[in-house]
C-alpha cells in the first residue's frame, strides 16, 4: 500500500496528533511517546478494512508517519516500536484479534509512562534537600515529577528556570513549579552563569530527549552549556528521564540526529542576506552528567549501555527497526 493511500485512510485525530507533534503543540520526550502510542490506538481502534494483511499495511503506514514526525527524540520511535511489536513479533488469526493487540499495548505503555514518571520522582526526590537552589532547563515532565514530589514531602528549595528560546519551553516550567507553590524564578538562558555564581546553584536538574549507549544525554539546546558552567563551578548535574528515552539504535554505532528547526522561530521576518541556524538540541558528554536519575534507579551515565543491554538483551538490534522489548515497560 502506498504512502498516499495510507494517508488518505488515516483518521482525522490521527493525523491531528502527528501536527502537533511535528509543530511542537505536543512537546516532551515522555508527551510525544504517550502521544505517538495513543494515536497507534485511535487509528486501529477506527480501521474500517475487512482483511487483516491490509490492516498490518495500514499499521506499518501510520507507525512510519509518527516517527517522521520528530527526529531526535528516541522515545517517539521507541513508543512506537513497543506498541507496533504485536504485529511484528506474532502471528494472528483475524482482524479482530490483532485490532485488540494493538489496541491493549499501546494502553499498556501508557499507563506504564505516567507511572514510571510517578516512580522517577519518587527516586529522584531522594536527592532534594531543604536549602538546595536548583536550576533546570527547558520543560520535562520528569524534572517536575521530581521537583513536585520532593516540595510534597515537606523539603524546602528554590527553583531558576531558563527561557530556553526560541521556543520558550521554561515557561511552561515556570508556571507549573509555581502552581504547586514553588518558588520559581525565570531567567534569560544567557544568565545561567551568572546565576550559578551569584546564587550559589547547589543542583542542575534537566530532562532528556535521548540518552545514548555510551552514556551521553541528547536535550534541548543549551544543555551542554549548563553543564560545561555546572562543572565549572562544581555544581551537581543530574539527568531525570525514563527508561524508554534510552536508544537502543545508538548501540549498533547509529549517530541521534539532531533536529534543525525553522529560522522563523528565532526571527519571524527574516533579514535578506542573514543567515540563521536554529538547532534544537544538543549533546552532553557524560563525563559532565554526575548521575541519571529513572524509574528504575540512579545510575552513572557510563553505565547506559549495561541498562540497554538488560533492556534489549533477547534480541539483536536491528539498526533500522530496533524492537523494543517487554523489559522496556516492566
Amino acid at each position: 500500500m502506498s504512502e498516499a493511500r495510507i494517508a488518505e485512510r488515516v483518521p482525522d485525530e490521527v493525523l491531528r496528533i502527528a501536527e502537533d507533534i511535528k509543530t511542537m503543540r505536543i512537546r516532551g520526550a515522555g508527551r510525544i511517546a504517550r502521544a505517538a502510542a495513543e494515536a497507534l490506538m485511535i487509528a486501529a481502534e477506527k480501521y474500517s478494512g475487512e482483511s487483516l494483511g491490509d490492516f498490518l499495511n495500514y499499521m506499518e503506514g501510520v507507525a512510519r508517519l509518527l516517527v517522521s514526525t520528530r527526529p531526535t527524540a528516541v522515545s517517539l520511535p521507541n513508543a512506537v516500536n513497543y506498541v507496533m511489536s504485536v504485529l511484528r513479533e506474532k502471528e494472528y488469526g483475524s482482524l479482530e484479534e490483532a485490532r485488540k493487540a494493538v489496541i491493549e499495548k499501546a494502553r499498556e505503555f501508557i499507563e506504564y509512562s505516567r507511572s514510571a514518571l510517578q516512580r522517577l520522582g519518587e527516586i529522584g526526590a531522594r536527592l532534594i534537600k531543604t536549602g538546595d537552589v536548583i536550576l533546570t532547563h527547558c520543560n520535562s515532565s520528569a524534572v517536575e515529577s521530581v521537583l513536585r514530589t520532593a516540595w510534597r514531602q515537606g523539603k524546602r528549595f528554590k527553583v531558576f528556570a531558563t527561557e530556553t528560546r526560541p521556543r520558550f519551553q521554561g515557561y511552561i516550567t515556570a508556571r507549573d513549579l509555581a502552581a504547586e507553590g514553588i518558588p520559581v524564578t525565570l531567567i534569560p538562558d544567557s544568565a545561567v552563569l551568572t546565576v550559578i555564581e551569584k546564587y550559589r546553584v547547589t543542583k542542575v536538574i534537566v530532562g532528556a530527549d535521548t540518552v545514548t549507549a555510551n552514556g551521553a544525554v541528547i536535550n534541548k539546546i543549551g544543555t551542554s552549556q549548563i553543564a560545561l558552567a555546572a562543572k565549572l563551578h562544581g555544581v551537581t548535574f543530574i539527568v531525570a528521564t525514563e527508561t524508554y528515552k534510552f536508544s537502543p539504535y545508538t548501540v549498533v554505532g547509529q549517530l541521534v540526529e539532531i533536529e534543525e528547526r525553522s529560522p522563523t522561530e528565532v526571527l519571524e521576518k527574516p533579514i535578506p542576506g542573514l543567515a540563521i541556524r536554529n538547532p534544537a538540541f544538543d549533546a552532553t558528554p557524560p563525563e559532565y552528567i554526575d548521575m541519571i536519575v529513572t524509574e528504575r534507579g540512579i545510575i552513572p551515565p557510563k553505565s547506559a549501555a549495561l541498562l540497554l543491554w538488560g533492556m534489549f538483551r533477547r534480541h539483536p538490534v536491528d539498526k533500522e527497526k530496533p524492537q523494543v522489548e517487554e523489559d522496556t515497560i516492566a
